[in-house]
């Protein structure tokens, strides 16, 4: 099986909740893989945003509560991946505040009240700007954050040094070809969805995920996954509130 088509079932697999199956013999560890992986991250952010899209079209009468049920289902998509990052940095930076080890506060298993508190904030913030979008009917700026989101986490693969093998891993076969190709491609399909102002969500987007990603690891003292699961939700929220500003 090709290894490009293996790191798109791969990708599925590890950032959303869709069922994917393996063969015993495929290997999911070459670099090829993994590289193939991150290029076709944004395009998870589509699909998972067109299920949720259709699940609006579905209950749309229902109003509000539609649009609420469908930005929910967004997340679940994703296994609350990102969601759980946030509680995880929050912890983190409040124990580095405190002289201790942030690192280790970072891996531990429990969450502090902290982490909850912010965690359960940007959930609203994020359900919210969801909602908002999907009832003034801005499909495809909802759609336009969601691979913005993402191509601004390849940015920081491509940039980065990580505390963190299995990321460091992923890097490794992911050169600029990648990277490049990735960005032209998700590019294209949001201009053709969005027109020019997915150029501007894109700008501002890269921008702020490396600005995020940058403070973080200055407060933290390194990057690791759930940075980027930090930066990713931040990411969302933050370009949902500008699109909604600009073009609304």
């Amino acid at each position: 099986m090709s290894e490009h088509y293996l790191g798109l079932k791969f990708m599925f697999s590890y950032f959303s909740i869709l069922p994917v199956r393996f063969a015993k013999d495929d290997d999911l560890s070459t670099p090829t893989v993994l590289a193939s992986m991150l290029f076709f991250l944004p395009l998870g952010g589509l699909v998972l945003g067109s299920i949720a899209l259709g699940i609006f079209t579905l209950l749309e009468p229902l109003w509000w509560l539609g649009a609420l049920v469908a930005g929910v289902a967004y997340m679940m998509l994703y296994g609350f991946l990102h969601t759980e990052a946030i509680m995880d940095v929050a912890d983190a930076l409040y124990a580095k505040h405190s002289g201790k080890d942030a690192y280790e506060i970072i891996k531990e298993p429990t969450v502090g009240a902290m982490g909850v508190l912010w965690a359960g904030c940007m959930v609203l913030l994020k359900v919210g700007g969801i909602v908002f979008l999907l009832l003034h009917g801005e499909y495809a700026l909802f759609l336009s954050v969601l691979m913005v989101s993402r191509l601004g986490l390849l940015l920081l693969f491509f940039t980065q040094t990580f505390r963190s093998s299995f990321i460091t891993q992923m890097q490794e076969g992911f050169s600029k070809t990648y990277f490049t190709a990735s960005l032209m491609l998700f590019t294209l399909i949001g201009v053709v969805l969005s027109s020019w102002h997915f150029l501007v969500l894109l700008l501002f987007g890269l921008l702020f995920s490396y600005v995020l990603a940058t403070i973080l690891r200055k407060n933290l003292g390194f990057i690791n996954g759930d940075v980027l699961g930090t930066t990713l939700e931040s990411t969302e929220i933050i370009l949902f509130i500008l699109g909604a500003t600009l073009w609304l």
